[in-house]
């Protein structure tokens, strides 16, 4: 399996991969021993796609026998012209056609041994996190998105089948829950915020009746998991799941896609202009819970960003004082309302704007960085290195509540126990920190 893009993709492969372990199949470390090889592509932009045909590319020279999924499953016509030899096609999350299609590339085994399959299905992720998928497709038509052309509008799960999967994901030994979606704010709207049983309790499918039921699960040693928010729209109703975070129940820690704050930049994106109500929000939201990490991305260089729009985006950064920032160059998707807007921003302006843009953010999470050293921090383990060949000295890379995996930065840790492991969440004590990252010593 080669899965590319972002965590939701992540979670259709294992899902993928769970049905087929369970059909009797066994996954190959490798092209040579693979009878079949999945390419779970990306098609957002118009560089992953590229990524995801030199992927397919490199599988069919690999290997010989290929089938491609996910987003870019929906322009079947233009893979199978660069590479008419791939077995099948499909879309984004749809798991019974991508099986169906191994099945017929490659029969499984009669009898299967369906107790393969570990508690909680086939993970792709490290034991100790895990990502919570609540929901398929979005509402929104963003002029630069073609996200719902490709996976369609919201589709909510059940919420008693969420937790329970929650439920099943702790109990099998996951410690940070990572909650995604296309907009997880917009949860259980497409059907009216309907009420489900669980554990005897009325609980709505709403975003914030599912945070308060994360937040009362416990792991086999009587400790909460880590539940991290992810996609989340600055909807009125984030401001109930903040206290959440300021009693424990959930990780304190926002990733909000705002994309922009300039309103004719907004406008043209066809996203809520309310910049200045937003950084109101995010005061509040730090009034009541003062250890709350926002993170965010945004787009520089989109059609018709004036050089003063750009400049009213440093400034609100300044004033927001984000704590986790990722930017990105705006670039043409085939489909996109947006390719067809004036005002073109030369690619030599867009490399300008990033660079002074990462500039900005890079200073205030140094100096939001620089602000913990010498606090006391939960963390949890990421990596624990080998001891030093001189002193013996063992190494960590651990990651605090402000650090999603993947995205965020981490806590460097120095003279850790022996016995010390991946998913172990111990006190540290911040002794330094640069840029993106700190470094410190358990306590």
């Amino acid at each position: 399996m080669v899965s590319l893009g972002c965590p939701k993709n992540l979670v259709d492969s294992e899902r993928i991969l769970t049905k087929l372990r369970s059909d009797g199949y066994q996954m190959s470390a490798d092209y040579a021993g693979a009878d079949v090889v999945l390419v779970n592509t990306c098609g957002f932009l118009d560089s992953a796609k590229e990524e995801s045909l030199e992927a397919i590319g490199e599988a069919i020279k690999e290997n010989g026998r290929v089938i491609v999924t996910g987003c870019m499953g929906d322009e079947a016509d233009v893979i199978r012209a660069k590479f008419p030899q791939v077995l099948a096609v499909t879309g984004a999350h749809q798991y019974e056609q991508v099986v169906n299609a191994v099945h017929d590339a490659s029969p499984p085994v009669p009898n299967a041994f369906v107790d393969l399959v570990p508690e909680g299905g086939l993970k792709l992720t490290p034991r100790h996190y895990s990502y919570l998928k609540i929901s398929e497709g979005c509402n929104h038509r963003c002029s630069f998105c073609i996200i719902p052309s490709i996976r369609g509008d919201l589709v909510s799960r059940r919420i008693d089948a969420v937790l329970r999967e929650a439920e099943k994901l702790v109990a099998a030994g996951t410690r940070e829950l990572l909650v995604i979606s296309q907009d997880t704010s917009a949860y259980g709207v497409d059907v009216r915020h309907e009420p489900r049983l669980w554990k005897g309790e009325e609980v709505r499918t709403h975003m914030t009746d599912l945070a308060r039921a994360l937040g009362q699960l416990r792991t086999a040693e009587g400790r909460a998991p880590w539940v991290r928010l992810h996609y989340v729209y600055p909807y009125p109703h984030v401001d109930h799941v903040v206290p959440l975070m300021a009693d424990g129940l959930l990780t304190p820690y926002l990733d909000i896609p705002f994309q922009h704050a300039a309103p004719g930049v907004l406008k043209a994106m066809k996203r809520p202009a309310n910049e200045a109500k937003v950084l109101d929000r995010i005061r509040k939201w730090r009034g009541i819970c003062p250890d709350i990490a926002i993170r965010s991305s945004f787009v520089v260089g989109f059609p018709g960003e004036t050089e003063a729009d750009f400049q009213y985006l440093l400034d609100w950064l300044e004033e927001a004082q984000l704590d986790r920032v990722g930017a990105f160059r705006f670039e043409p998707v085939e489909g996109a309302a947006a390719n067809d807007l004036p005002g073109a921003v030369p690619e030599e302006v867009k490399e300008e704007r990033y660079q002074r843009i990462m500039e900005k953010t890079a200073a205030i999470s140094a100096a939001k960085l620089a602000a913990k050293v010498g606090r006391v921090l939960p963390v949890i383990i990421d990596e624990v290195g080998e001891p030093d060949e001189e002193d013996g000295s063992i190494g960590a890379t651990a990651r605090s509540q402000a650090d999603a995996p993947e995205i965020d930065g981490n806590v460097l840790l120095r003279d850790v126990s022996a016995g010390l492991k991946p998913g172990d969440m111990i006190d540290v004590v911040v002794e330094d920190a640069d840029e993106h990252d700190l470094y410190g010593a358990p306590v």
